[in-house]
C-alpha cells in the first residue's frame, strides 16, 4: 500500500488508536468484495449517516470501518460530523487514520479535511495541507480564500483569489461575505459590481452579503441599486434576500420600505420578524417592538434568543420593568435563560429600569460569562453610580483571564466620572492604551473631560478637547460646558457653547445650559440674549418629560400638566408635600428658574417640574413602601433633587429616579449619588 511520508506536525496527526482503535494496517487481510456487492450497502450507508448526524462519531467508525475502507469517502462524513459538534480533536485523528491510509490525494476527502481546518480556525494547518494537496480544485480555493478571510488575512485571501485560472459564484461569495465581516464594505461593493461586468449571475448569497453591506454603511442608493437588481434576477420573493433587503431599508432610516418588503414575503417566517423587531428597535420605535413582538406569537412562531434580545431591548428604552419581567418569565420558559447575549440584554434591562438587584442576580446565576457580559454589568454599576464595585468587578474580570474591550473601558470610565474617582479613571485610561493596546474613541476622550470636568479641573478638559487625535464633536463641547455651569465659569462656557454651536446650531441644550449659567448669576440680560438667539434661529427647548410605571400601564408627565384625570388629587398633594418639605427646611432654589418672574411664580413653576408630577401620582397610586421609579428624559434640576430627598425622608420610600444621564436611588433623606451629579 502506498504511503506518503509527511511530518506529522504539518497536520497536527496524532495516533490514531488512541481513540479509534480499529488500526488501519489491519484493513489489508479483509476481503472487501462482499461488502461492495451487498445490496444492503445503502441502507448500511444511510445507518452510517445517521449515527454521524447524531454526533457519535466513534460508534459511526468501530460499527462500519469495513464500509469506510470500501468508500473511503465516507470519512467525509465523519469529518463534517466533526465539525459540527465542535470536536477538534476527533478531527485531527481522522486525517491521521486519511493520511496513513492512503487515501490523502482524493482531492474529495482533502477538501473536507481542509474546511475542518478552516472551521476550527487552525489556519497553518490548512496552509501546509493546502500547499501540500497534490490536485486542487475550485473548491479547495474557495475554502482557503474563507480561511484566510475568518482571520482577518486579507492580502493572502486576494493573493490566492488574483491566482485562481477560473472562478465560481461562490468563489465571489467568499470574498464579498469576508470583506463585509471585517467591515471592508466599500470594497465588497465594489468587487460584487466587479463580478457582474464579469458575468457571473448573483444568487441569494451574494445578495445577502452585498445588502448587508449597504446596510452597515447606510447607503439607500446603493441599496435601492440592488434591489433593482434583486428584482430583474428573480430573487425578490427570496426569504434570504427580502430579510438582507428589508434590514438594509431599515438600516439605512427607510424604516416604511423595510416594513413593505416584510408584508410582500410570502413566507413571513421567525427571520422575518427578527428583522422587522431588529429594524423597529435600531429606528428607536421601540413600543413597536413590542407590538410586533405580541402579533409575532399570536401568529404562531416561537421567539428565539434573536427575539429577545430585541423585545428586552426595547423594555430597557421604555423602562418598563414589569413587561421586562414577563419577558424574563418567557426567556426561562424557552430554555433561553443560558443564553449570554439574552443574559447581557437582561442585565441591562434590569439596570435601566432601576432594579439593580435584579440586575446583579441575572448576572450571577449565569456560568458563561463573555466580556459583553461582563461590560454590561460593569456599565450598570456605573449607572447607578457605584463606581467602586464596577472597578472590583472589572478586577474579577481580569482574574478570569479575560480581557476588557473599548466598551468595558468605556463602562469604567462612565462609573468613575460619576463617583468623582479621577485618579482611577485617569489610570483606566491610560491601562486602556498601553496595557491592553486598545485605541481611545471619541467616547472614551468624552468621559474623560466629564471626569476632569465634574472634578474641576476645567483647563484639563479643554486642552484635552482640542489636542485629541480624533475630531471633536458637539457631546464633548456640551460635556464641558456643562460642567462650566457646576463650577459657574462662564468665560469658558461662552467658549464651549460657540464650539457646540458652531457644530450644531440647532442644539437646544446648549442655549438653555449658557442661560443657566447666565441666570445663577443672575445676569437676566444675558438670558435675555440667549433667548433671543433660540427665537432667530428657530431653536424650541426640548421639553422635560417623565414617567413612571403603575400596574403595567405608563402615565407620562410634563412640567404643569393638568391633562392627567387625576391632575386635581396630584396638584393638591403636590401642595401638601411642599408645605411638609417647607417644615423641615427646605427652601426651593429659585435661582434655577430662567424666566425673570416674581418669587410666587417661580416656585409653582419648580412645585409642578414632571419628576415632581410623576413622584406624587406614583405615591397616591403604589402600596406605601413599595420603591418608586420615575424616568426622565433630562438631567434632573438642582431643585428637584433636594425636594426627592425631603420627599423620600417624609414618606419613607425609596424613590429612584433615571434622567438622562445615570440613577439615582433616594432613601431616607440622602440620595446614592452623593450629591456629586
Amino acid at each position: 500500500m502506498a504511503r506518503f511520508r509527511l511530518p506529522r506536525t504539518s497536520f497536527y496527526c496524532v495516533t490514531a488508536p488512541a481513540i479509534f482503535e480499529n488500526p488501519v494496517s489491519s484493513f489489508s487481510s479483509i476481503s472487501f468484495d462482499t461488502h461492495l456487492q451487498n445490496d444492503n450497502f445503502s441502507d448500511t450507508k444511510q445507518q452510517f449517516v445517521k449515527l454521524c448526524s447524531k454526533g457519535r462519531i466513534k460508534e459511526a467508525f468501530e460499527s462500519f470501518v469495513y464500509e469506510l475502507w470500501s468508500e473511503p469517502r465516507l470519512f467525509s462524513t465523519l469529518i463534517q460530523s466533526c465539525i459540527s459538534t465542535n470536536s477538534v480533536f476527533l478531527g485531527k485523528q481522522l486525517h491521521s487514520l486519511i493520511f496513513t491510509s492512503g487515501c490523502s490525494s482524493d482531492k474529495f476527502i482533502n477538501n473536507h479535511v481542509l474546511n475542518l481546518y478552516s472551521k476550527f480556525g487552525e489556519l497553518h494547518a490548512a496552509v501546509k495541507l493546502f500547499d501540500r494537496m497534490p490536485r486542487r480544485n475550485i473548491m479547495s480555493c474557495n475554502i482557503m480564500i474563507k480561511a484566510y478571510l475568518e482571520t482577518g488575512d486579507h492580502e493572502n485571501a486576494h493573493k490566492l483569489f488574483d491566482e485562481m485560472p477560473e472562478r465560481n459564484v461562490a468563489t465571489w461569495n467568499a470574498m464579498v461575505t469576508g470583506l463585509i465581516k471585517f467591515g471592508a464594505n466599500e470594497e465588497s461593493l465594489l468587487l460584487f459590481s466587479r463580478m457582474n461586468v464579469l458575468g457571473f449571475v448573483p444568487d441569494e448569497y451574494s445578495f445577502g452579503s452585498v445588502l448587508r453591506g449597504c446596510a452597515h454603511l447606510r447607503a439607500l442608493v446603493g441599496g435601492q441599486q440592488v434591489h433593482a437588481y434583486v428584482m430583474k434576477c428573480g430573487f425578490e420573493f427570496n426569504s434570504v434576500v427580502g430579510c438582507s433587503l428589508a434590514h438594509m431599508y431599515m438600516k439605512a432610516g427607510s424604516l416604511h420600505d423595510g416594513e413593505r418588503i416584510i408584508k410582500w414575503m410570502p413566507d413571513c417566517n421567525l427571520v422575518a420578524w427578527n428583522t422587522l423587531m431588529a429594524g423597529k428597535a435600531q429606528n428607536r420605535y421601540f413600543e413597536g417592538v413590542l407590538d410586533h413582538y405580541l402579533m409575532m406569537k399570536m401568529a404562531g412562531f416561537r421567539p428565539d434568543k434573536i427575539s429577545f434580545v430585541s423585545v428586552i431591548s426595547s423594555c430597557s428604552e421604555l423602562a418598563t420593568l414589569c413587561q421586562g419581567r414577563q419577558i424574563h418569565a418567557e426567556v426561562i420558559k424557552a430554555g433561553a435563560s443560558s443564553v449570554v447575549s439574552v443574559i447581557s440584554s437582561l442585565v441591562s434591562m434590569y439596570s435601566k429600569c432601576g432594579s439593580l438587584q435584579d440586575s446583579i442576580k441575572a448576572f450571577s446565576e449565569c456560568e458563561e460569562r463573555d466580556v459583553v457580559l461582563w461590560s454590561s454589568m460593569i456599565a450598570a454599576y456605573g449607572f447607578h453610580g457605584q463606581g467602586e464595585r464596577a472597578i472590583k468587578l472589572f478586577n474579577d474580570m481580569e482574574r478570569e483571564n479575560l480581557a476588557g474591550n473599548e466598551v468595558t473601558f468605556l463602562s469604567l470610565l462612565y462609573a468613575c466620572s460619576h463617583c468623582g474617582l479621577k485618579d482611577k479613571g485617569l489610570g483606566f485610561f491610560d491601562m486602556m492604551v498601553e496595557k491592553y493596546g486598545l485605541k481611545a474613541r471619541l467616547e472614551h476622550y468624552t468621559c474623560v473631560v466629564d471626569l476632569l470636568g465634574r472634578s474641576g479641573c476645567l483647563g484639563e478638559a479643554e486642552t484635552m478637547i482640542r489636542s485629541m487625535p480624533v475630531i471633536a464633536d458637539a457631546i464633548i463641547w456640551k460635556t464641558l460646558l456643562s460642567a462650566c455651569k457646576i463650577h459657574k465659569n462662564e468665560e469658558m462656557a461662552r467658549r464651549a457653547a460657540e464650539e457646540v454651536l458652531r457644530i450644531d446650531p440647532q442644539d437646544s441644550a446648549s442655549y438653555v445650559l449658557l442661560a443657566g449659567i447666565h441666570a445663577s448669576a443672575k445676569r437676566w440680560q444675558n438670558v435675555s440674549e440667549v433667548r433671543r438667539a433660540m427665537k432667530d434661529k428657530m431653536v424650541k427647548k426640548e421639553p422635560g418629560i417623565s414617567w413612571v410605571e403603575v400596574k403595567n400601564q405608563v402615565h407620562q408627565f410634563r412640567m404643569g400638566d393638568e391633562s392627567h384625570p387625576m391632575s386635581m388629587e396630584i396638584n393638591q398633594y403636590l401642595e401638601e408635600l411642599t408645605s411638609e418639605m417647607k417644615m423641615r427646611g427646605y427652601v426651593p432654589d429659585i435661582s434655577s428658574v430662567l424666566h425673570d418672574m416674581d418669587n410666587e411664580e417661580k416656585e409653582y413653576n419648580l412645585t409642578h417640574h414632571s419628576e415632581k408630577i410623576a413622584i406624587a401620582f406614583a405615591l397616591l397610586s403604589t402600596p406605601k413602601g413599595e420603591p418608586i421609579r420615575v424616568m426622565k428624559n433630562l438631567r434632573v434640576c438642582g431643585d428637584c433633587h433636594v425636594a426627592i430627598k425631603y420627599i423620600s425622608e417624609i414618606k419613607n420610600s425609596e424613590i429612584i429616579v433615571r434622567d438622562s444621564s445615570r440613577f439615582h436611588h433616594f432613601k431616607n433623606g440622602v440620595c446614592s449619588c452623593g450629591d456629586y451629579w
